[in-house]
C-alpha cells in the first residue's frame, strides 16, 4: 500500500513496490522502498527527480537500474558515474550486495542527498565528488572491474571520460536511448580506436515487464 503524501504538500503518494521487486532485491527489498520515498519525496523537491516520474519511479527508474545487475560479474568494484540520484548505482547495489560500490557526481546537492542516502541505508558506499576524467576522483576511486553510467554522455565521450578509471579487461556497461542504440553501429571504429572491444547492445531484466531496458556493455583492451 502506498504511503500517503503529505498534507498539501502537493507531491504524489509514494509509489508502492510492485511484486518483482520482491524478487530482484530480496531482503533489501525495504532498503529499495525506503529509497523510492526519497526519491519521491526529497528527490522530487530538491529538483533531482520530475514529478511526473513519480507514478513510474520503480519501472522506469529503480528496477530498470537494477536489471544492470546481469551484466556484472560477482564480486566487483563498481564505479558510478554522473550518478545523480543514484541510478543506476543504488539500485545495482541494493540488488547486488557482493559489489563494492563508488558513486561519483559533480554537483554538491546531489552529492549531498547520496550522501544522505548511503547513510540512511548504511551501507558501505563511497560517494565521491567530482567528474569521472579529473586526476582527484581517479585518485579516490581508482582502477576499477566495471563502470556504469545512465544517460550521461555520448559513449565516444563517456570512452574518454571514464577509461582513466578502467583496468585493462574492465567493462563499461552504459544505459543508453533508443537513438544511441541506433547509431552504436556507425561509433564502433571511434570506440575501437579509444581501446574498448567486445562492444555490443545486451537486454537485461527480460523478466521485469516495463521494466526491461537493453544496455551498451564493452571492455577495454590491454594497450
Amino acid at each position: 500500500m502506498s504511503a500517503p503524501a503529505s498534507a498539501g504538500s502537493g507531491q504524489p503518494d509514494v509509489p508502492p513496490a510492485p511484486d518483482a521487486a520482491r524478487e530482484v532485491f530480496g531482503a533489501a527489498l525495504a532498503d529499495a522502498e525506503r529509497y523510492v520515498a526519497r526519491l519521491a519525496t526529497d528527490g522530487v523537491t530538491r529538483g533531482l527527480i520530475g514529478p511526473r516520474e513519480v507514478p513510474r519511479l520503480w519501472e522506469r527508474h529503480v528496477l530498470n537500474s537494477a536489471a544492470v545487475a546481469e551484466a556484472v560479474p560477482q564480486g566487483a568494484r563498481v564505479v558510478d558515474v554522473g550518478s545523480g540520484a543514484g541510478l543506476p548505482g543504488i539500485p545495482l547495489g541494493l540488488a547486488r550486495p557482493d559489489l563494492a560500490l563508488t558513486l561519483v557526481e559533480p554537483m554538491a546537492r546531489r552529492v549531498e542527498f547520496l550522501e544522505e542516502v548511503v547513510g540512511e541505508l548504511g551501507t558501505p558506499w563511497q560517494v565521491v565528488r567530482g567528474r569521472a576524467e579529473e586526476r582527484s576522483v581517479r585518485t579516490a576511486v581508482g582502477r576499477v572491474d566495471v563502470v556504469t553510467a545512465r544517460a550521461v554522455a555520448a559513449l565516444p565521450r563517456l570512452v574518454a571520460w571514464c577509461r582513466g578509471l578502467m583496468r585493462p579487461g574492465a567493462q563499461l556497461v552504459a544505459l543508453v536511448g533508443a537513438r544511441a542504440l541506433e547509431e552504436l553501429p556507425s561509433l564502433l571504429p571511434e570506440l575501437e580506436a579509444a581501446g574498448m572491444r567486445e562492444v555490443h547492445a545486451r537486454a537485461v531484466g527480460a523478466g521485469l515487464g516495463d521494466a526491461a531496458t537493453t544496455v551498451v556493455v564493452m571492455t577495454r583492451g590491454a594497450r
